[in-house]
């Protein structure tokens, strides 16, 4: 009889077990108060220590509890944004006549591009989210985009930069 060898844990990995082992459950019920639902409230509980796992930082927490939930809460809110972008995209096609409704495979990729677009703008700062929206999305001179804005011409031009470039690193740098 072989027995399976045991890969000792890092510092790291054994840190997030014990998070794990001692406050997964607090987690997942501070979750599902949140989201009124046991199976996001699971996934996000599982993505909350998933991200723990990919910290290359060391773990030394005096208040675990809290920093669990700091996590958690922007995962909520990504999660509820998703939600609301999947809402938004579904109410637009409900109007479509039937002939132009997408199938549920073209709903499921073009769901998939626009959460892919989200997070791309995500990490963008308002103002050059909203200028670069206007800009790509609206189609707006970049003297309307600063109009709309009370910004000068040359700090849309700026945003816009850096919004194609924030969306190119993580597009090919990653």
């Amino acid at each position: 009889m072989q027995f399976a060898q045991r890969v000792p844990m890092s510092s790291q990995e054994y840190a997030v077990h014990s998070l794990y082992r001692h406050h997964h459950g607090w987690l997942n019920t501070w979750l599902r108060c949140r989201l009124g639902n046991a199976a996001d409230a699971a996934d996000l509980a599982q993505d909350t220590f998933l991200r723990l796992l990919q910290r290359t930082e060391r773990l030394e927490l005096s208040a675990p509890r809290a920093f669990l939930r700091t996590i958690a809460r922007g995962l909520v809110i990504d999660h509820w944004r998703r939600e609301e972008l999947h809402r938004a995209y579904l109410e637009s096609i409900a109007h479509l006549p039937p002939a132009e409704v997408p199938s549920l495979e073209t709903r499921a990729l073009l769901l998939e591009l626009l959460d892919g677009i989200a997070r791309l703008l995500d990490g963008l700062k308002p103002k050059v989210r909203k200028a670069f929206l206007l800009s790509q999305c609206e189609g707006l001179a970049h003297k309307d985009v600063a109009e709309q804005l009370g910004v000068s011409l040359r700090s849309v031009e700026r945003y816009v930069a850096d919004a194609l470039f924030h969306c190119y690193q993580l597009r090919y740098e990653q």
